[in-house]
């Protein structure tokens, strides 16, 4: 639990998840970002008179994915409600969403610290809603702001958290497992450049060991999980700050700026009544029967810790590569293609969280969209584990594998890169280094043994790196200590 001089901050956070539907969420119009501004949209979505909204059954279904994945429980009859507020990108003056009586309650996030510790972190409610839409301020002193009205109307859930995080690095930990389980329930992107994923923070500090909550402000524009945890840690600073020189800290809302590395007053917070909640008339309760929850449970994906699990009692690798390897959804199908070809987990996964992620990341590519394919790899991993190649030539072979896609039988055969292994092949080449290095030899043997690294240098080089380092250690200990 962190301290800071004396005060224990108290955090929750509200995260906006963008669904991963072709259509918003009560009318047929696409989702597409980067569209003409203003070319998504239909009397429904910008509320004209007499348009009435349809659910979308997709984005429910979403929904539900999420609520059971987190352990929740799903309100089998759940409420629409309009939110009122006037804002320029919200056209019809109101947002359609839920508020007493949402589609999910309760769950819990659990996640590894960075010291190894686990913490879970509660859960208050996961509902229902449509975006607003975007207003687009000037940033070189046009006297007008520009709306673009495409995101009305696009389906989101709103995950609302428990006041239980206690640190800055807390949030940070429980973001990342969020967009992890997101992602892997296939539901939401989590690009949070594309506003995919979005974060609310509520933040307040009481002297430590209290148990009264302290005055609570909101951060908004929270662009990336590291803004995140800095806004964080500025605002309780900030609190601190107030509170230890006799001030008091007002309720309000406050912008991130993360040019200044400040928060910004926005406007004093509002509460939930002053958005005049009351249920929306144009649609009926959404109602989820046992049959329909059974229908989700039963098409539910393998989540993240439990393939973990799986992998290292399935395929026999460390803990720790279990987590880089289920990292992402796309990764751990990744590994899982590769075994298909191969039968040691170990050094595959060395294989992939060292080379294959470098070269991916080098690439800036999806690993979905990267040439070297998984049975490529395999291939690849069963000529070094049979002697064919060495290490040091699998590398350069993957490299050409990266660089032009080709199999790695075509690039061994064309660079002439089999490993020799052949003692009758390898025998001359050392006898005439040994031949053209007596001192070496002599220091060798009154004692001096770090100049056997030497010998093994000389042979690779002379052998441009293909003689098998097994046979080559062998036969230079039979002849040097013979």
């Amino acid at each position: 639990m962190a301290v800071f001089d004396g005060f224990e901050p108290v955090i929750g956070l509200e995260v906006h998840a963008q669904l991963q539907t072709d259509s918003k969420i009560f009318c047929g119009c696409r989702v597409q970002y980067g569209a003409e501004p203003n070319s998504l949209t239909c009397p429904v979505c910008l509320g004209l008179p007499g348009a009435l909204p349809v659910l979308n059954q997709r984005a429910v279904e979403y929904a539900l994915r999420v609520i059971l994945a987190v352990g929740g429980t799903v309100r089998q009859r759940s409420v629409f409600a309009r939110k009122n507020y006037f804002y320029p990108d919200l056209p019809k003056g109101y947002q359609i969403s839920q508020f007493d009586k949402p589609i999910g309650e309760g769950g819990g996030i659990s996640f590894t610290l960075e010291d190894g510790s686990e913490k879970t972190v509660g859960l208050i409610r996961i509902h229902l809603e449509e975006d607003a839409g975007k207003s687009l301020h000037p940033e070189s002193g046009e006297p007008y702001t520009q709306v673009d009205l495409n995101r009305c109307g696009t389906p989101l859930i709103e995950i609302v958290s428990q006041p239980d995080i206690h640190a800055p690095e807390e949030a940070y930990a429980y973001l990342v497992k969020l967009k992890q389980l997101l992602q892997y329930l296939e539901v939401c992107t989590g690009d949070m450049e594309k506003g995919h994923l979005r974060c609310d923070a509520n933040v307040s500090v009481r002297p430590q060991g209290a148990s009264e909550l302290g005055t609570r402000t909101e951060l908004k524009n929270l662009n990336s999980f590291k803004h995140v945890e800095k806004a964080l840690r500025f605002e309780i600073e900030r609190q601190v700050g107030l509170l230890t020189s006799g001030s008091v800290v007002e309720q309000a809302t406050l912008l991130w700026n993360e040019k200044t590395g400040a928060a910004e007053m926005m406007r004093t917070k509002e509460e939930s009544h002053d958005y005049r909640y009351f249920p929306e008339p144009d649609l009926v309760n959404l109602v989820v029967d046992d049959a329909w929850i059974n229908d989700i449970t039963g098409a539910m994906p393998e989540l993240p810790d439990r393939k973990a699990a799986r992998f290292i009692s399935e395929y026999g690798i460390r803990e720790y590569d279990a987590g880089v390897l289920t990292d992402s959804r796309p990764l751990a199908d990744y590994f899982e293609a590769v075994m298909a070809g191969f039968d040691d987990g170990q050094a595959a996964a060395n294989w992939i969280s060292t080379e294959l992620l470098a070269s991916v990341k080098e690439s800036e590519s999806d690993i979905a969209d990267y040439p070297v394919r998984p049975p490529m790899i395999a291939d690849l991993l069963k000529r070094i584990k049979s002697g064919e190649i060495s290490g040091k030539i699998a590398k350069e072979v993957f490299a050409e594998m990266a660089a032009t896609g080709k199999e790695p039988a075509a690039i061994i055969k064309e660079k002439g890169l089999v490993q020799i292994s052949d003692e009758s092949q390898l025998e001359p080449i050392i006898d005439s280094i040994l031949n053209a290095h007596p001192d070496n030899v002599e220091k060798y043997k009154s004692g001096k043994t770090k100049v056997f690294g030497f010998f093994v240098g000389q042979v690779m080089k002379e052998t441009r790196g293909q003689a098998n380092p097994k046979v080559v250690n062998d036969l230079l200990k039979r002849k040097l200590d013979g």
